[in-house]
Parts: structure tokens; C-alpha cells; sequence
């Protein structure tokens, strides 16, 4: 049975990041309109390619700003919906992005490919007539605060980004992967020659004090089992002015947003930076 459990290890991390970090999910469990909301049913197209499904949330009225979303790594937007349902009442705009592979986007995911479909997104925002493309946020979570850290660092359109939120994010892949290894007693001595199988490229670690001078917010659930709490002090501590961390007391993984004060809080953050 011991060398059944380790040829299964060897065989799932030997199959590369993709079957780690990506768990994408094709069906779709609601849409906006189900609670509620006014949404657009967006379809674009990446620069290789791929077709590319979205949702975008209009406030109503005049918006403030716009918020891309960038969701984890299961699932698809209709489960992660509930992370963003509530910021169109505020006054923001928001796009829900699905990487390749998951919903009804096409392809097959990979770390490559998500930079790709990131930078499809930014680019409709800003092609949009309906919005200010100089008040654009970046909302991104878990493996998606990963990937937008390092897309944000690298951006062409960098000024269109008035600050970037991150929540629950890991500071590098082959990192969190050599520790939920060292976390199994049968994994524990394989973390570090399996960790090579990883690729440690796009690391959110070295893209943090590339941020500046856009604005980020870090903010991490301080009991998340997930990724846990040091991942995100340690991305606050690389990351250079001007930058902020919010350790959440009682908080699991990506549920910060669970909580009418920390919402509110995030509202009243994104506001100060839209002030001239």
C-alpha cells in the first residue's frame, strides 16, 4: 500500500503545476441573475486564440471604478460569484474573469496561459466606452492573487491600474507546494526533490516589490489551513511602499469578504485611491 500511495504522489506531481493548481470546473451552479444582479455575458478572444468567457457587473448609476476579479484556482465565477456579488451596490463595476479551461472557456489551464487571459481582460476594460479605463483595481484571490501579483508587476497597462487587493495568496509555487508535501508524513522526506517538478517561474514572491507605485493591499484570513497567514506577511515584506497588510482575526480561507466590516473596509480603501 506504501509504495501504491508514493507511485500516486510521484505520478500526480511528476504531471506538472497544471494538475496542482488548477481544478477547473466546466458547469455553471448559478449566474448573477440569480441573486439578483444585472450582468453581461462577455466573450473574448486572447492574442492565441482562445476563447475566453466573462461576466461583467455594472453598478448602477455612475460607477466609481471598475474591479477585474481574478478568482482561485477550483471552480469557475459562478462558485466564486459570492466573493464580488456585493461590490456593484458600492458603486463599482465588475469583471469576473474565467482562465482557460474553466467554465465555458476554452483551452487548457496553465500559469502561462492565465498571464495571457489576464491581459485579454485589462485590455477589454480599457477598450470599454462605458468606463474610465484610469480607474481600474485588480481583485484577486488565492491562486488568482499569485497570478495577478506577478501580472500586475509585468503589466503593459500599469497605469491603468489605481491598486491591486490581494487575499489569501501563496508566495510561490514551488514553495507552497514543497509545504503541503512536507505537511504528509508519506510525502515529507519526497518535498524537496519533488518540489523541482514545480515550476518556480512567475513567483508572486519577487513580483511583490515590483508592484510600487501602484498601491496594493494585502489581506489574509489569520486561521487559513489553505495557505496559511505567513505567506502573506511575507509578501507584505517584500512588497515597497506604498502597500498595506490585513491580518483577519477568525478568518479561513478567502472568507474575509464574508464580513460586512472587512467589505466595507475594502470600499472605503479603494475610495482613499481614487481620491486625486
Amino acid at each position: 500500500m506504501r509504495r501504491l500511495l508514493l507511485a500516486l504522489l510521484c505520478a500526480w506531481l511528476l504531471s506538472g503545476c497544471t494538475s496542482m493548481f488548477f481544478q477547473p470546473m466546466q458547469a455553471w451552479v448559478r449566474t448573477p441573475a440569480d441573486v439578483g444582479l444585472t450582468y453581461e455575458d462577455v466573450q473574448l478572444r486572447s492574442d492565441d486564440g482562445v476563447r475566453l468567457s466573462a461576466w461583467f457587473l455594472p453598478a448602477p448609476g455612475e460607477a466609481q471604478a471598475t474591479v477585474l476579479f481574478l478568482h482561485g484556482n477550483a471552480e469557475n465565477i459562478s462558485t466564486h460569484l459570492r466573493s464580488v456579488y456585493w461590490l456593484p451596490q458600492y458603486g463599482f463595476n465588475v469583471l469576473l474573469l474565467d482562465y482557460r479551461g474553466y467554465g465555458r472557456s476554452q483551452g487548457k489551464p496553465s500559469v502561462a496561459g492565465a498571464q495571457t487571459d489576464i491581459d485579454t481582460a485589462m485590455r477589454y476594460l480599457i477598450a470599454r466606452k462605458d468606463i474610465d479605463p484610469g480607474r481600474i483595481f485588480v481583485l484577486a484571490q488565492s491562486l488568482g492573487g499569485a497570478l495577478g501579483l506577478h501580472y500586475v508587476a509585468h503589466s503593459a497597462y500599469r497605469a491603468h491600474i489605481k491598486g491591486a487587493v490581494i487575499d489569501s495568496a501563496f508566495v510561490g509555487y514551488r514553495d507552497i507546494a514543497r509545504e503541503k508535501l512536507r505537511g504528509f508524513w508519506l510525502s515529507w522526506p519526497l518535498a524537496w526533490p519533488l518540489g523541482l517538478t514545480v515550476t518556480d517561474g512567475y513567483r508572486p514572491l519577487d513580483a511583490a516589490p515590483l508592484i510600487s507605485p501602484i498601491p496594493l493591499l494585502i489581506i489574509h484570513g489569520e486561521l487559513d489551513q489553505v495557505v496559511p497567514v505567513h505567506h502573506g506577511d511575507e509578501l507584505h515584506q517584500a512588497a515597497r511602499a506604498p502597500k498595506a497588510l490585513w491580518r483577519v482575526p477568525q478568518t479561513h480561507h478567502i472568507q474575509a469578504f464574508e464580513q460586512a466590516a472587512i467589505r466595507q473596509r475594502l470600499v472605503a480603501w479603494f475610495e482613499a485611491r481614487l481620491k486625486p
